[in-house]
């Protein structure tokens, strides 16, 4: 449920961008405005905007589907409601981490800006294969499914290695920090959980 009101909300505020109703510039991620100029709550809002349909939909069907599973896993660890909390926290302040790499290394540069909820939404990808390590991952052109715990090595050393080549605009950089922060952040509320993801994987 939480996970769908998040979906509505970044797809509402992302067609309210794209159709000119709200002005994108002013929410997406500037390292330098959130620098110098403290408006640190670029920090957030860069979670809302997407940079086309293609984006908005893609991080949101990933959402989706993992959040769903994050979702149920942190309620059966923590409780209904703490878990619910602790949910919408992962989820926000993940938005927040993942960019703050690049907030350090871009605070003079005015040009450098980012936007998306991909930081966030690795986050979770990374925080549901913690529970479910066998889940099946589909990636592009694969058409079988691969296994979390392969998958999760793999993405990250695909995020380290594209993000100092800076080839193309993604955000290579946040993706890679936002889905540390997915395996971190349920280990800091209840280090345990590390031994069912032991279990799960049979060791």
């Amino acid at each position: 449920m939480v996970t769908l009101i998040i979906i509505l909300a970044t797809v509402a505020v992302s067609l309210l961008c794209f159709t000119g109703s709200l002005d994108i510039s002013r929410l997406m991620f500037n390292a330098y405005a959130v620098w110098h100029r403290k408006e640190g709550y670029r920090l957030l809002t860069s979670g809302l905007v997407h940079g086309g349909w293609g984006h908005l939909f893609f991080n949101m069907l990933t959402l989706y589907f993992f959040g769903r599973v994050v979702e149920q896993y942190f309620s059966l660890a923590f409780g209904d409601t703490l878990g619910i909390i602790l949910y919408v926290v992962l989820y926000v302040s993940a938005i927040a981490v993942s960019s703050l790499w690049d907030l350090f290394k871009h605070r003079d540069d005015w040009n450098y800006n980012a936007l998306g909820a991909s930081g966030a939404v690795s986050a979770v990808l990374f925080a549901s294969i913690l529970f479910e390590p066998k889940m099946g991952i589909y990636i592009y052109l694969i058409p079988i499914p691969v296994p979390g715990f392969v998958f999760a090595p793999l993405y990250l050393l695909y995020c380290w290695y594209m993000a100092r080549r800076n080839l193309d605009n993604i955000g290579h950089t946040a993706h890679f920090w936002g889905a540390v922060y997915g395996l971190v952040f349920p280990l800091v509320f209840q280090p345990g959980i590390i031994g069912h993801f032991l279990a799960q994987m049979g060791l």
